[in-house]
């Protein structure tokens, strides 16, 4: 038996699309986790209505709520999202938005790591860049390399099955969730 603690990571989908790459991706996590960490989905920022603080004068809504309870227990945090028109997609701005006022934010020095994927060439990056200005806003501890931008992804994921399909992507998934774990053993 392992001596090693076991760890609970979570993923926050960016992506409402049924069909989308990003959901595979996220999905296919649990597969390609280094043993001894579980990786769940959370709710779905769809659930989230859009930011507003006189919502937020009303009280959180149960789906904020639920999510950020969710991270707050998790031993990590995956986010996995496409790129919009060079940036982060709105719905997962705004779940960012509402986590970031709950009253003890979740997100704050949670070891975390995303991934990008998109059709395009270069993966995702500029999405995956904003999204870190935010982060760094919140505190969180991101982890710096291996970075996920997984472009050409139609090339690199098998729709019809709903997973990874090139190995050198599925290596380099493994490896940020090694590092991802060692950063949250650490920092636990």
């Amino acid at each position: 038996m392992s001596d090693v603690r076991p760890l609970k990571f979570v993923t926050l989908l960016g992506s409402l699309r049924k069909a989308s790459l990003n959901a595979i991706v996220a999905n296919s996590l649990p597969e390609l986790a280094p043993s001894g960490v579980e990786i769940s989905s959370l709710g779905s920022v769809a659930d989230f209505p859009h930011y507003d603080a006189d919502i937020q004068a009303e009280g959180f809504p149960e789906a904020v709520l639920a999510m950020g309870a969710a991270i707050a227990a998790a031993d990590g945090v995956i986010v996995v999202t496409p790129e919009y028109n060079y940036s982060v997609p709105g719905a997962l701005k705004n779940a960012i938005d509402w986590l970031s006022r709950l009253p003890d934010s979740p997100l704050s020095g949670k070891p975390l790591a995303i991934q990008t994927v998109s059709p395009g060439a270069i993966g995702g990056a500029r999405a995956q860049y904003h999204l870190r200005q935010s982060l760094v806003f919140l505190n969180a501890n991101v982890i710096n390399k291996p970075e996920i931008m997984i472009g050409q992804a139609g090339s690199r994921i098998d729709a019809e099955k709903g997973t990874v399909s090139d190995e050198s992507t599925r290596h380099h998934l493994t490896a940020q969730l090694d590092a991802l774990a060692a950063l949250a053993r650490r920092a636990g």
